[in-house]
């Protein structure tokens, strides 16, 4: 497990916005290159690891994206306004310490690649609550009212640090280890996910052939899920990804029946329907696996939220897949925070699931 724990550290430490994957990208390749025959990154930043084996073939895809800002306008006087990417909180923004990956060579000199960008640390600032009034500090802060400050005394100088419209920005959170194996840092959306499909290629004792997926754009409408299964156009497929936790102050039991420490989730239903239904011959795969190899896990049916699976299921003229997640609490915010036991779990489920697909497909 603690080879796990420092895969998921490296993988939730770096920094990849939807459509700026790159650094992740980089990382899974190196991880995964020796459990694989082939690799490859398509068109749209896919990174696609494929083990070379017997029908059918198996698709694992865990998107490499976290949400994260954009630049949209720079004042006069520095201060940076931004966009939303992916869906935040915006309660969670407000006073958090960000990075802005800025262009190495502002005036155009040089390749400017994702890998070559430099790191400008600044501040999601707000006035002070001595100069708010009484009704302001009632009132919610939107994002569209929050600005970003880097210390600069002009827009000018702001260019100069490499600074532009449409710089990537994330938040400046480090991986920290809390009491009962759980873990924190931003972005387990979806490393977590991605650290389990490396980890369960690693297990996995199959004949079987198996494309393993890093997918782009997830949290912005799962857009490389739907272009390489497109691509690949597999037998099944499985989306790993994290999953809704209770367990704690302000979610019921009737809001979700999901908690930590309980094992792996396998979704039945998600978006109310709108999602995926998972199909019987998934799901029976999924449990009876479980099941025979004494691996815990939970069902969750939800209302709200979808994964790549979603895209999956509705390419060509329909991929069967299913959904394994890992239990997370406090997802979309810089404090994610899961189990070790129920990463590993998930890793050991989806290992021993691609071994036993010939069985069922």
């Amino acid at each position: 497990m603690t080879e796990m724990k420092e895969l998921l550290k490296k993988l939730a430490e770096v920094h990849g916005v939807s459509g700026y994957e790159d650094e992740v990208r980089e990382i899974v390749e190196v991880e995964i290159k020796q459990y694989v025959d082939e690799i490859k990154t398509d068109r749209l930043g896919n990174l696609i690891a494929t083990k070379h084996g017997d029908k059918p073939s198996v698709m694992i895809a865990a998107h490499l994206d976290e949400i994260g800002l954009m630049v949209k306008h720079i004042e006069d006087k520095g201060f940076i306004w931004f966009s939303t990417i992916g869906g935040w909180f915006d309660q969670t923004l407000l006073n958090q310490r960000v990075i802005l990956h800025a262009d190495p060579n502002p005036k155009g000199k040089g390749s400017g690649k994702e890998k070559e960008r430099v790191k400008v640390y600044g501040v999601i600032g707000s006035k002070p609550p001595h100069k708010m009034k009484k009704e302001e500090r009632e009132k919610v802060v939107k994002s569209e009212d929050m600005f970003i400050d880097v210390g600069a005394r002009s827009k000018e100088e702001v260019r100069q640090m490499g600074i532009s419209i449409g710089t990537q920005i994330t938040i400046d959170r480090h991986f920290v280890s809390l009491k009962n194996e759980t873990v924190t840092c931003k972005a387990f959306d979806n490393r977590s996910g991605v650290a389990i499909m490396i980890e369960a290629l690693k297990r996995a004792n199959t004949k079987f052939e198996v494309h393993a997926v890093g997918t782009v754009q997830e949290e912005v409408g799962l857009k490389g899920a739907r272009t390489s299964a497109f691509e690949l156009n597999p037998d099944v497929a499985i989306a790993i990804d994290t999953d809704i936790a209770g367990g704690h102050p302000g979610i019921e039991k009737k809001d979700t029946t999901v908690e930590m420490e309980l094992g792996p989730v396998i979704t039945v239903s998600d978006a109310a329907g709108r999602g995926i239904i998972t199909p019987p011959s998934v799901l029976k795969w999924l449990k009876e696996t479980a099941s025979q190899h004494n691996i815990e896990y939970q069902l969750s049916v939800s209302e709200g939220g979808t994964t790549d699976a979603t895209a999956i299921h509705l390419t060509r003229s329909g991929i069967p897949t299913g959904v394994v997640g890992v239990p997370t609490r406090y997802i979309h915010s810089p404090v994610e925070l899961l189990s070790l036991k129920d990463l590993d779990k998930c890793a050991e489920l989806i290992a021993r699931t691609v071994e036993r697909v010939g069985d069922y497909f």
